[in-house]
């Protein structure tokens, strides 16, 4: 529906003209009891309950705000203009608010609660239960995210949906489902680079994934919840994933699997670096003819400065007090 903006005329000058019509109903209730003539009874009776009606037809709208107005049922404009005016005292008014306002999906807030004395038995309280969805590996997890919007059409969102705001929420939580069932929790959780002995660029490994493409899943969340909403005209700002995580019931597997892949990647550059640290060694004692050493002992000087290298513990030093061979 196209939104059209409705002109109204100046509040200060109706209220001017209201003071006028009380002072003239004063006046007439003045002759009418000076002249004690019914005709004038009957005169004012009916001015008395138009000038009252009249007073109905006030508007004062405020910054970021909106009114939609409808004449019997028939749609007659958008007052987006700040300020104190006057329309039909029929006039039927819906506010909108044009704030930009922000919600987290999967947060439940509890209102106050007050008996008849005003006690306060119950506080306002919030409680986030994250989307549990699967991905498109099938992995269970638990996921959240930050929208932020406001109305740019407020007749479409008075008109083409019953409660806007209730509105937003359901379709971003359908499009936050939508969106994790189409990428990965981690785009490496299944062959990390130290496995096949590859050593991908910087963000390949987490090609398409939730946790590795953060901008643009954001970016592709907030398009998906665009095109949910546009028919309640409703803009949709920003939108981010603000909570990520494996479900409760295979988090602890996950966490061996993660630390499992730390593991074989540190292993794997500890290797790399005492190969380097073993074939530098080897380069400057042949540069500098210190020792020549046999096929059999390289291959025994290589294995012990591997193991001293690459082990855990602190190697224990064997002084040999005999010759090399013996």
């Amino acid at each position: 529906m196209e939104d059209r903006e409705l002109k109204l005329w100046s509040g200060w000058g109706a209220l001017v003209v209201q003071f006028a019509g009380l002072g003239a109903l004063v006046a007439l209730a003045v002759v009418a009891a000076q002249q004690r003539e019914v005709r004038y009874v009957w005169a004012f009776v009916p001015l008395l309950m138009l000038w009252s009606v009249a007073w109905a037809g006030f508007i004062v709208n405020g910054p970021n705000q909106a009114r939609v107005i409808q004449l019997f049922g028939r749609y007659a404009g958008t007052l987006r203009r700040t300020g104190f005016f006057y329309g039909n005292p029929l006039y039927w008014r819906t506010r909108v608010s044009l704030r930009v306002r922000t919600f987290e999906t999967g947060v439940d807030k509890t209102e106050e609660r007050k008996d008849l004395a005003g006690n306060v038995i119950a506080a306002a309280s919030t409680h986030r239960r994250p989307l549990k969805v699967n991905d498109k590996d099938g992995t269970p997890i638990e996921i959240a995210a930050v929208v932020v919007w406001r109305v740019v059409n407020p007749s479409e969102a008075v008109f083409q949906v019953d409660d806007y705001e209730e509105f937003v929420k359901l379709q971003a939580d359908a499009a936050l489902r939508n969106l994790a069932s189409r990428y990965s929790y981690d785009g490496d959780a299944r062959t990390p680079p130290a496995v096949v002995g590859a050593h991908p660029a910087a963000g390949e490994a987490d090609a398409h994934s939730l946790r590795g493409h953060i901008e643009e899943v954001a970016a592709q969340l907030k398009r998906d919840i665009q095109e949910r909403m546009r028919q309640a005209g409703v803009e949709v700002l920003e939108s981010r994933i603000s909570y990520l995580a494996y479900a409760q019931e295979i988090a602890a597997a996950m966490l061996q699997r993660q630390q499992a892949g730390a593991i074989i990647a540190a292993r794997a550059k500890i290797v790399e670096g005492a190969v380097g640290m073993v074939e530098h060694a080897l380069q400057m004692l042949n540069e500098k003819q210190l020792v020549e050493l046999d096929p059999e002992r390289r291959a025994a000087m290589v294995s012990n400065l591997l193991v001293v290298l690459c082990g855990h513990a602190t190697p224990q030093p064997v002084i040999n007090t005999g010759t090399l061979y013996s």
